[in-house]
């Protein structure tokens, strides 16, 4: 069983209510609470404007929650006592529930204060001057910001700024859960752990990287959010690019908190501004269409009608990026992202360079795939004799590790061990701030060139594996995506 967490902690959720919490981090609390990582007097605090007593909130949970996790009578009651409700009008008139948080919290100025803001990126700056007003905020405090950071350069500067004047930069978490997936952690690991990889992780020996993220579900209920922000705001600027800076950097000098973080944003300073005309000769974007009982876009159940907004926006971005340094000159990096798509999968695929001179017919390159989900674990695609006495006929073969077959540990989901880390005051796993907006200094001429475009988005039936102008970017230069050549 793990040890604790050093210190006793009061974690309050703002949108405590929220399908994110109810889905994700309540779950993950509980994991943390059966395995022994939570204090014993650690206490978890859901704000909302829901009117709900403890009993309420405890009952919800009960009825929500239990179900998905593992069925252990006595912690779960545990769990249960740990879990507060408050009611706030966070940016209303009324401020009646700020005092009793203010009661709830007093005489506890000696434990760890997270702020996890489960909530739409414009009430961070609002939720953060409102706890300093009621004196909530102390040195051991800590933020935690969901994604997405605003919708451009701009707005998520001002975001940062508004959060800045009531936290320090070490107290603010910018929380990215694809960064908590066990095969990212084993990325680190695979790469600075072996001495084999290390000479071939380069230009002179990868051909191309492929970065995908692909959904089976559309967006009912959730398309008023997308009409505004889209695949390249959803996983792009956060999720994708982040992968792509733990592919792509160097080897820190120490396996630190800054360490690595100074190496990832070397990586996205480094990246090869697509503006103007190069817009669209490297980014595609399209968006679903109708196919069989699958709907369109546009015919997805959504509480707001269908405007320009929803016409324009994409669905569906591929990207072919370029890391302009020694290592990784004239290697491609193509991102993919898609919603309605034919599997569920997100996986980092390294492309090594075929043999200089191949003495075998039939060859294929070698190929390293990391699967975040649905099933995490690594394989190493190589070449090998097919058995028998006849010609040499040559076969590609993974080998395989899985996670889940070859660890009796259980693989935590990505919330646990982030939140974990951020009781724990480990900012490693987290963005910061010169991170996010260099992220947004990439995207935003992608972007613009976008809006500015009279063309829509290329359609792409539901169930398929995007646009054909996504095959294209790779077929220019004659590669294709993984799934087309396995």
């Amino acid at each position: 069983m793990s040890s604790p967490t050093s210190h006793t902690a009061d974690l309050v959720v703002f949108g405590g209510t929220g399908d994110l919490s109810m889905r994700k981090l309540l779950p993950a609390l509980f994991h943390s609470d059966l395995e022994g990582r939570l204090a014993p007097e650690t206490r978890i605090v859901a704000m909302s404007r829901g009117g709900l007593t403890d009993a309420d909130f405890r009952g919800k949970v009960d009825a929500e929650v239990r179900a998905a996790v593992p069925d252990d009578a006595v912690a779960w009651q545990r769990f249960l006592g740990r879990l507060h409700h408050v009611s706030v009008d966070v940016g209303g008139e009324d401020k009646s529930g700020w005092s009793t948080v203010v009661r709830m919290l007093a005489g506890h100025e000696d434990r760890d204060r997270v702020f996890y803001l489960a909530s739409p990126p414009m009430t961070f700056g609002p939720f953060c001057r409102e706890l300093q007003e009621a004196g909530l905020v102390t040195p051991r405090s800590r933020v935690v910001l969901e994604k997405p950071l605003g919708r451009d350069l701009v707005s998520a500067q001002r975001i940062n700024d508004e959060v800045g004047e009531i936290f320090d930069e070490r107290q603010i978490f910018r929380i990215d859960h694809y960064l908590g997936k066990e095969t990212v952690q084993n990325l680190l690991v695979l790469r600075f752990a072996n001495a084999f990889l290390e000479p071939i992780w380069n230009s002179l020996w990868i051909d191309h990287v492929q970065i995908t993220a692909a959904e089976t579900v559309g967006t009912p209920g959730r398309r008023g959010y997308y009409d505004h922000a889209g695949a390249l705001r959803d996983m792009v600027q956060n999720h994708l690019l982040q992968l792509l800076t733990l592919v792509a950097m160097e080897p820190p000098a120490r396996n630190d908190r800054e360490s690595i973080r100074d190496e990832k944003v070397k990586v996205l300073q480094s990246l090869r501004p697509i503006v103007g005309g190069e817009v669209d000769r490297f980014t595609v974007r399209g968006q679903y269409t109708g196919q069989g009982d699958m709907p369109s876009y546009l015919d997805e159940p959504a509480s707001t009608p269908t405007t320009e907004a929803s016409r324009r926006v994409e669905t569906f971005t591929a990207i072919r990026a370029e890391v302009k340094n020694w290592r990784w000159a004239g290697v491609p990096f193509y991102l993919r992202t898609g919603k309605r798509m034919p599997y569920r999968r997100s996986e980092i695929v390294i492309q090594f360079k075929d043999v200089p001179h191949s003495i075998f017919p039939g060859g294929t390159p070698n190929r390293l795939v990391l699967r975040l989900q649905p099933e995490e674990g690594i394989e190493l695609h190589i070449m090998a004799k097919e058995p028998g006495a006849g010609e040499t006929m040559l076969k590609p073969v993974p080998l395989s590790l899985s996670f889940g077959k070859t660890f009796t540990a259980r693989v935590p989901e990505a919330y646990e061990r982030l939140l974990t880390d951020v009781l724990a005051g480990n900012p490693t796993l987290f963005m910061r701030r010169d991170e996010v907006e260099a992220a947004w200094r990439w995207i935003d001429p992608i972007l613009a060139a976008w809006e500015s475009s009279a063309e829509l988005p290329e359609p792409y039936p539901a169930g398929t594996t995007g646009p054909a102008g996504a095959h294209e970017l790779l077929g220019r230069s004659g590669r294709a995506w993984h799934e087309e050549e396995a």
